[in-house]
């Protein structure tokens, strides 16, 4: 199969792996321009870019594939791609692009749709409390996330598993229904589903204004919300009047506490209470200190039992 990849991030990368892997042929990439990145604000190439060159095959990144993009549009249709294939790329596809291959635009999205469909399925799911998600292959229209499904694959979430390495699995075992929805699409034996819309939920973009960490909440909602935030944009609490972010926490107890919301009841193992129960701060990192787990930063930041977190 002759296959146009579109991708940016890290999550696209085992999938245009595998297809670099496979039988087929990727005869062009399309990802999203260099960005400045890090304190110099260097340019910096997307993750896709870098696997691509590093196998020998173009790549493209127009600033965009609906205005003034000709150019772009004239390369695919002579590269004739049986298939697109498209992982986070993170740019809109006009209805000339999904046109283009014979059997159609297939994307890889982090959640069973048609439940969350949008930006950020996999850290929704996390911070929902949801017990299961998944990915999906689907055939793309113009719509945002509303196409046919062709397959799907669940998996459980774990109690403390935060969204990095939840997208992390995600990327894998979207790489691994991609290849299987390609040989579908190519023998004949995959029939695409209408998604229910009346079922279909958003996952918007994340952003900081979610960071702030509400003690006076469930000790459920706290922990889902570190485990969800991880690793951006990260949950946030003051100690001292100085910024904690919290990478990761384990639930201790659910049975009301006597102490306030915020308050550190076990200095020992940064136990903080919450309106109905107690959780540990596993990984924190302090204002201009590096990531760790909570036993370093004590060691160099004893706290002091009854002291009150809060933003």
């Amino acid at each position: 199969m002759n296959i146009v990849f579109m991708g940016t991030p890290d999550f696209a990368i085992p999938a245009l792996t595998a297809l670099i892997h496979s039988e087929h042929s990727v005869s062009a990439v399309f990802t999203q321009p260099d960005k400045p990145k890090g304190r110099g604000h260097k340019l910096a190439p997307p993750p896709v870019k870098v696997l691509a060159e590093q196998n020998g095959i173009s790549v493209y990144q127009p600033e965009s594939l609906k205005k003034n993009a000709d150019e772009y549009i004239k390369i695919i249709k002579d590269i004739n791609p049986d298939i697109i294939v498209v992982a986070a790329y993170g740019k809109i596809l006009p209805k000339e692009v999904l046109n283009i291959p014979r059997l159609g635009c297939v994307n890889i999205h982090g959640s069973l749709l048609p439940k969350y469909r949008g930006a950020a399925p996999i850290q929704w799911a996390v911070l929902n409390g949801d017990k299961e998600t998944g990915v999906t292959t689907m055939l793309m229209n113009e719509g945002l996330d509303t196409g046919d499904i062709l397959l799907t694959k669940k998996t459980e979430i774990g109690e403390n598993e935060t969204a990095s390495e939840l997208f992390d699995r995600l990327s894998l075992m979207g790489a691994n229904i991609l290849l299987k929805t390609i040989d579908a699409l190519q023998n004949g034996t995959v029939t695409p589903i209408k998604q229910d819309n009346s079922k279909a939920t958003y996952a918007a973009m994340l952003s900081k204004d979610l960071s702030n960490i509400d003690f006076n909440s469930s000790v459920r909602n706290v922990h889902k919300l570190i485990c969800g935030l991880s690793d951006w944009p990260c949950a946030v609490t003051l100690i001292n009047g100085k910024r904690l972010k919290v990478y990761r926490s384990e639930i201790v107890s659910d049975k009301k506490p006597n102490a306030k919301p915020g308050e550190v009841v076990d200095e020992k193992n940064f136990t903080v209470a919450c309106v109905d129960g107690s959780i540990r701060l596993v990984e924190v990192q302090a204002e201009g200190s590096k990531r760790m787990r909570s036993e370093d930063y004590l060691r160099g930041k004893p706290v002091l039992k009854g002291t009150i977190l809060n933003n």
